[in-house]
């Protein structure tokens, strides 16, 4: 059976946002390069050789959430939107809270923890960096 791992992309603020995932969800970096380590960096400017290649922070046994910076002098331009969201089925109400408080610091809520109408404790937000959360707990556990 294949896993998933949500990869997301920054402009220039992955480093940022994973130290700041990482004090949430804790756990170390399995892997962290910067685009100055890759073939052909001469190439880049200086602060694109300091943006981040590839960075990857185990959440769970399961899943590994991973990211780049977009490289602009390749063309490549990040476009912030509402076309994924990362879901959280959280251990508990009180583990939702936590990773609902601590993600959003900073963020806009769209919709605050709650009990909803299929009879779950959900909420779900956009955090500081432009990527949409949804935490979730399945009251049925």
């Amino acid at each position: 059976m294949a896993t998933m791992h949500p990869y997301l992309n920054f402009d220039g603020k992955a480093e940022e946002a994973f130290n700041f995932y990482k004090s949430v969800f804790g756990g170390e970096f399995t892997f962290f390069a910067k685009m100055g380590d890759a073939p052909e960096s001469d190439k880049l400017t200086d602060e694109e050789k300091n943006r981040v290649m590839h960075v990857a922070l185990p959440i769970n046994e399961h899943t590994v959430l991973m990211a780049s910076d977009c490289v602009p002098s390749a063309g490549h331009i990040l476009k912030e939107g509402n076309n994924m969201y990362i879901n959280l089925n959280a251990e508990s109400r009180e583990d939702a809270d936590r990773l609902f408080n601590g993600l959003s610091a900073g963020g806009i809520i769209e919709m605050p923890m709650d009990d909803m109408f299929w009879g779950d404790y959900f909420g779900s937000f956009k955090d500081r960096f432009g990527i949409q959360w949804m935490v979730n707990f399945s009251n049925a556990k």
